[in-house]
Order: C-alpha cells, then structure tokens, then sequence
C-alpha cells in the first residue's frame, strides 16, 4: 500500500472521546507508514500525539465565530503543502473550514473529504456539514438510522458504519468477585466497604447522566433488603457543587445515603469496573455509542442500562437481558435484581468493538477513498 498523508481537523485537543478517536487513529497511521497530520488550536493532549510520530498545526478552525473564516486560505495552502491525500473533520465549524478549502483547490490535486458523525448533533444545516464527507463515517447504525432520518436526501451508501473500540489489553478479563479490586475500592471511600453487591455507574456530574434513576434504584434494592452500594465515579467535578448536594440531599430522603459514594474521576476505572458486581448505564439522553457497556463487558461484568440510543444497540447484541425500556423504574428493578442473583456468563469475544478494529476499518476507507482518486486521476 503506498503512504498516505492523512489531515485530521478538529477544535482542540485537550480530552474527550473526539480527541481520543483522533489520537488513535493518528498513532495507526503512523505505525502503518503514513503521515498523520492533526490540525486544531491545540491543548494538552499535543505532546502525547507527537510523541506517537504524528504532527500537529496550530490553527484555531473551531472557535465559534465568523472570523475564523479568515483560516481558510492558510489551511488550503497547508493542505496543498504537506500533499494530503485525505482530509478527516470531526467536528462541524472545521469540517466547514475544510470544505471551503478544499472547494478552492484544483480537482486533480484536492485531497478526498471524510467526516466522522461521533455524536447526535441537533439538526439543522450547521450541523449537516457533517453529512457531506465523500464518505461520512458513524460511530453506530443509531447515529446512521438518526442521520438518515434527519437528512434523507443523504446517499446511504456514502455512510460506513465503524464503531468505537478499547483495548483489550486495558480492560482485561477479571474474575468476579476480585478481592483486591474490592481491596482497592474500599481503599477509595470506606463506604465501599462490605460484603453486598456494589453498583456502579461512571460518568461526568450532568444531569442527562441518570444520577437520579440510580439512587432511586439504590433505595428500592435497600428496601427489599439487598445491601447494594453505588459509586458514582466521575460525577464529582468543579463547578457541580450544586448538583452534588442535590444527589446527596435526595439520598438521604431516601433512606440510602449511607450506601451512595460520590467521587471524582478515577484514571483507573477498569479497576472500579473490576471492583464492581454490576454497571449501570442510565443515560437520560440517547448517546450516539456508548462506551461504558464495551469496557465493562470486556472486563466481565454484566451491565444494565436504558434501551435507547447506542447504548440500548449495544445491549441488545451483546448483553440482551441487560435493557430496560426508557425510564421504565420497576423493569430497572427488576432486572438489576435478578442480574445481581444470576449474572450472565462473560463474553467470549468482542472483537468487533476492538481499538484494533476501529483502526484497521477507518484505514482501509482511507486507502478506498486515496485509490479512488489516484484512479480518477489518472483517467
């Protein structure tokens, strides 16, 4: 395969799931033999990408406001200097930014358009930019079936289906319980602490996370004299203290406050999820994936979330008795508890939703799209 210069584009690169998917694919191409060239206003997560062989360009292409139209031409003549053969927008205002400098660009030498769908982006014609890759790829067929229903005059075969993916190798198979894993959590908090079963339920401390649908849970399992514990990794956060004391004053009016752990993030969370009897997964909005359910799978515990979104996709291939209609409390209960009494067996394998699928799947459209172009080109 001849080597191809890849031009990612985003906002910035200090942390979250879009920074992340740019850094894994900037790191396979680099293993692969290309060039991998990143473009954003940069952030903390710069040096970690340089240190995996890719570039990075420091140009602001997604601040909200219209002169950052003014980068266009400095990113035509970028994009024309390094001779990318591919340029990847992951977000809207850059994929915007892109556009028009690729529309500039004389066809024989315009590198081919890819856009990644990572979220449900509300609809509008900001956001269907987006739609206008060459090849637009989404992270689930919930944000392809969302994207269809929203933008129906969208070719369906411009869309590739490539899902998120972990690595193995950082969410290894435990066994269940893992003693020093409790060990480890107990060290964390003494709340959690104890001989019953502990919930968990990672996640920022936002609203649309389902805190609330897990403490009501909490007390119902209380109630009917299980000894659950729930900790709520992540959800801890500067400028959240308004929300915490509202969790924390809804615990203790249920009677469960003595089982409820709130704390910040952990760097560690495959050993919270190893810790863990059970994960939840209670988001109030659909999410476009759903990350939580593949990590804990992968680890061996079982997980029990809402039936929507990527989540509910998920659930419904890999670990079907673990969805729960939307915001339905009494299935919620019912099947946390039966789950608690009767885990179901560990996954065999997971292969699909590997780092290393995602890498070799959005590779090869890279390669389609190149060859595709070097045909044009020469006809």
């Amino acid at each position: 395969m001849r080597r191809l210069t890849v031009v990612q584009l985003l906002p910035a690169l200090e942390s979250g799931g879009v920074e992340r998917s740019t850094l894994e694919i900037a790191g396979a191409l680099v293993r692969a033999g290309h060039r991998a060239v990143v473009v954003s206003a940069g952030g903390r997560l710069v040096p970690t990408l340089q240190a995996s062989g890719a570039e990075h360009i420091t140009l602001d292409i997604g601040r909200k406001s219209l002169l950052t139209l003014r980068h266009v031409p400095a990113l035509r003549r970028l994009l024309a200097d390094v001779g990318a053969d591919i340029v990847h927008a992951r977000s809207r205002l850059p994929a915007w930014i892109g556009l028009r400098a690729l529309h500039g660009m004389p066809a024989p030498s315009r590198p081919r358009f890819v856009t990644t769908m990572h979220g449900l982006n509300s609809p509008g014609r900001y956001s269907a930019v987006m739609t206008r890759g060459e090849r637009v790829i989404c992270v689930s067929d919930t944000v392809r079936r969302y994207l269809l229903q929203h933008y129906p005059r969208t070719d369906p075969d411009r869309l590739v289906v490539i899902p998120r993916g972990i690595d193995p190798a950082q969410f290894p198979r435990a066994p269940s319980p893992e003693p020093a894993a409790r060990a480890w959590a107990a060290a964390q908090h003494p709340a959690l602490a104890g001989a019953g079963p502990l919930l968990l339920l990672p996640g920022r401390g936002t609203r649309l996370k389902g805190h609330h649908d897990a403490i009501a849970l909490l007390a119902r399992l209380q109630g009917a004299g299980i000894e659950a514990r729930l900790w709520m990794p992540g959800t801890r956060e500067a400028g959240r203290e308004a929300y915490l004391l509202e969790l924390e004053a809804e615990a203790r009016r249920a009677g469960c406050a003595q089982a409820l752990v709130i704390t910040p993030p952990t760097p560690d969370i495959a050993r919270a999820y190893t810790a863990s009897d059970l994960v939840l997964q209670l988001s109030r909005k659909p999410e476009a994936f759903g990350r939580t359910v593949i990590e804990s799978l992968s680890v061996g515990r079982p997980v029990v979330g809402w039936a929507h979104g990527g989540v509910g996709e998920l659930l419904a291939e890999l670990q079907p008795q673990g969805a729960v209609p939307a915001f339905d409390e009494t299935r919620l209960f019912d099947t946390t508890r039966a789950m608690l009494a009767h885990p179901p067996p560990p996954l065999a394998t997971m292969h699909a939703y590997t780092l290393r699928a995602m890498q070799d799947a959005t590779l090869a459209l890279y390669h389609d799209l190149a060859d595709d172009r070097r045909h044009a080109i020469a006809h």
